[in-house]
């Protein structure tokens, strides 16, 4: 397939640009995602977005709620990329797209190629009938697009040998898996424990086990696959658990204000290294695990009881490019937080996390388990 013959030139420069770009960035490293991309044109799917924005590499907002919140974007090319090459999409798949906006199923009807097919389902009539006509102008009209709530998928277009979820969700809905082929894949932006990770499942059995993870950050899924964080205020800050800590303690209000103490751990980490592993470890092995935020915080991990608050601290390293983790905390079990926060970051070593999802009923196997609606989540490390 080609993008519109009515591009205008300044369009396709700023496209190969692109391209280009998250190459060099080691971003994209299939040719097949990368031609994808070349014969696209984005701008189609952001029309109101100058040129320059339409090819940037970045988010384009494309609604918001009455609160200002945005619930449907046209996603930043280097995340779709990275998920395009996590879901592997051969010639001749059949594809689910969880999320619809037009770009990103532009994008994989090119990778399943004509003798694919594409499905694309979201809940907001508005987002359909954009894309529905945006991906008829560039022509994709063989793109299917329901307008229905995604946690349902589409099972009069199942099964499917792909499925990509392009918002963010709390759980596996036990659609996708009824409507995934046997040894099928899932690509999806899963939050555990204040953090989102595109992760690549395969189905294995009666089950899914993860391939692959990378971060990321999506607008939430609406409708029955829908749910929020449960946010803490506290003063010159807050407190995020996940909806199933409803019974986790929190400290009172103004806990910050309250005398504190730091300690430092010894271990050093790259200023440049991402935690997010660390905050995944942390939060499988401390009750009370929480995200601190706000106006005045950076996103940091943090353990809380009904009375006192732990969180990760750091400090210059021994060189300039690193720095030494440590611990802060305030109130009367500050210390004994800080001691166990500390003791896990010195066990931590770098470890990776595997993941499994189970159907609720299933037999767990060994590891950290997070109950959700219609599954378990089960993180296993590895060295």
């Amino acid at each position: 397939m080609t993008g519109l013959s009515s591009d205008s030139a300044s369009a396709g420069l700023l496209r190969t640009a692109l391209v280009r770009q998250l190459v060099a960035a080691g971003t994209i490293r299939d040719e097949r995602v990368a031609a994808a991309f070349e014969a696209v044109p984005r701008h189609v799917f952001v029309p109101h977005a100058p040129l320059d924005v339409a090819y940037a590499d970045d988010v384009v907002p494309m609604k918001k709620n009455q609160a200002g919140v945005v619930t449907s974007s046209v996603s930043q090319p280097s995340i779709v990329a990275l998920m395009l090459q996590q879901a592997a999409i051969r010639p001749g798949d059949r594809v689910l797209e969880i999320g619809s906006g037009g770009y990103n199923a532009a994008l994989l009807r090119e990778l399943a190629g004509t003798g694919g097919a594409v499905t694309s389902v979201d809940i907001d009539p508005e987002v359909t009938d954009r894309a529905r006509e945006s991906l008829d102008e560039a022509g994709y009209g063989d793109v299917t697009v329901v307008r229905s709530d995604g946690a349902f998928g589409v099972p009069e277009c199942a099964p499917y040998d792909r499925i990509v979820v392009t918002v963010t969700a709390w759980d596996i809905a036990g659609a996708w898996l009824r409507q995934l082929r046997p040894g099928g894949r899932i690509v999806v932006p899963l939050r555990m424990r204040g953090q989102t990770r595109a992760i690549a499942f395969d189905l294995v059995g009666d089950h899914l086990e993860s391939r692959s993870t990378t971060a990321c950050g999506f607008v939430s899924m609406q409708g029955a696959g829908a749910d929020y964080e449960r946010r803490v205020p506290l003063q010159d800050g807050g407190l995020i658990f996940d909806e199933d800590q409803e019974g986790d303690p929190h400290p009172p209000y103004d806990v910050l204000t309250l005398p504190g103490v730091q300690t430092w751990s010894g271990v050093e980490v790259h200023r440049e290294e991402p935690l997010l592993d660390l905050y995944l470890w942390l939060a499988s092995t401390l009750p009370g695990y929480c995200v601190l935020a706000g106006p005045e915080w950076p996103w940091v991990a943090a353990v809380a009881t009904e009375d006192s608050l732990a969180y990760l601290a750091s400090r210059g390293g021994g060189d300039d490019v690193h720095v030494e983790l440590g611990c802060s905390g305030h109130g009367p079990q500050a210390g004994q937080l800080i001691d166990h926060m500390l003791d896990q970051v010195q066990t931590w070593r770098r470890r990776r996390p595997v993941f499994q999802v189970h159907a609720s009923d299933a037999v767990l196997p060994q590891g950290f388990h997070i109950a959700r609606r219609h599954s378990y989540i089960t993180v296993r490390w590895v060295e």
